[in-house]
């Protein structure tokens, strides 16, 4: 177990250096200059270079390659462009309220999601089935930054419910998390479902019926545990994705995470903070399949790892 914990280790740190360089690459390869862009289109060509020169952009872009890559082996991911300090002081500041907002998303997804489709499952074809079904797929369907605007509209300034947006209190909390969590939870229990009657017509399901076991005792404690498997891999992608910030609903919302920091660097060519953003999401992608590849040993004892 844990030789193969060091091995993916190893192979998480080979991704990181690929997604490094692939990012790398992919900024320098464009026209945009990110001297010109933080300096602005009215600049004076001189105090356009004059910036170049002091943040190092007038070298090869191999030799800022090394420097950042030199940089980054010491945990050193460079100073922002934009915000004037350090990236891994503003990831830090910001990851707080990012993991306060993923882990109720997270939170709430699971409690609805599993309930969705296990009682799904049990009424196939009914009335229940259907509605929530047919509800799933509508909250499927509609974008997660238009969902949030119409719960913006609905709950914050027609009924007045909930503040417009900030951060702070629970009250705040509540919207953006639905904004996600409800279509997640959809999908979750729509998936769970179709896995859970799969399972129905196996050999194990049919022995538990015969002996005279509740179908609600049968759902949840032998088919339920099967169902979860490809379930749990979805959790833990959508978890580090979670961490690693929601730009748009985050923006919508005026919630202070990483992925609205990620944005406005992005729309000013910050390349220290796109770059250690990028890093970090992948260093948390990386973590979640090592931790997914983990629990689905734990959930299946047919699963062994080698």
């Amino acid at each position: 177990m844990l030789a193969y914990i060091l091995r993916r280790l190893v192979w998480i740190a080979i991704t990181l250096w690929g997604v490094s360089l692939l990012t790398f690459a992919l900024l320098f390869a464009g026209p945009t200059d990110a001297a010109r862009a933080l300096s602005g289109a009215r600049a004076q060509a001189a105090s356009v270079e004059m910036l170049r020169e002091r943040l190092g952009l007038d070298r090869p872009v191999h030799e800022q390659y090394v420097t950042y890559l030199g940089d980054l082996v010491r945990g050193d991911l460079g100073e922002s462009y934009y915000f004037k300090r350090p990236v891994a002081d503003a990831l830090r500041e910001r990851f707080p309220a990012t993991a306060q907002l993923a882990l109720t998303i997270f939170v709430l997804a699971v409690a609805l999601g599993v309930p969705l489709g296990v009682i799904s499952s049990m009424r196939r074809g009914g009335v229940i089935d259907r509605v929530l079904m047919v509800s799933g797929l509508v909250a499927i369907s509609i974008p997660s930054f238009l969902f949030g605007l119409l719960l913006l509209y609905a709950f914050a300034f027609r009924l007045k419910l909930f503040p417009v947006g900030g951060y702070g209190s629970p009250a705040h909390l509540i919207l953006p998390a639905l904004t996600v969590a409800l279509p997640w939870a959809a999908w979750y229990g729509i998936v769970l479902r179709s896995n859970m009657l799969d399972t129905v017509a196996l050999d194990y399901a049919r022995t538990a019926a015969a002996k005279g076991l509740r179908p609600r005792t049968i759902a949840w404690r032998h088919l339920l545990p099967n169902a979860l498997l490809s379930v749990v891999t979805m959790l833990g992608m959508d978890l580090a994705v979670l961490l690693t910030g929601l730009a748009l609903v985050e923006y919508i919302f005026g919630w202070p995470g990483i992925g609205w920091q990620a944005l406005q660097a992005a729309q000013r060519f910050d390349v220290p903070m796109i770059m250690g953003s990028v890093l970090f999401g992948s260093l948390l992608i990386g973590l979640a399949n090592l931790i997914v590849d983990l629990i689905y040993g734990w959930l299946d004892p047919r699963v062994r790892i080698s």
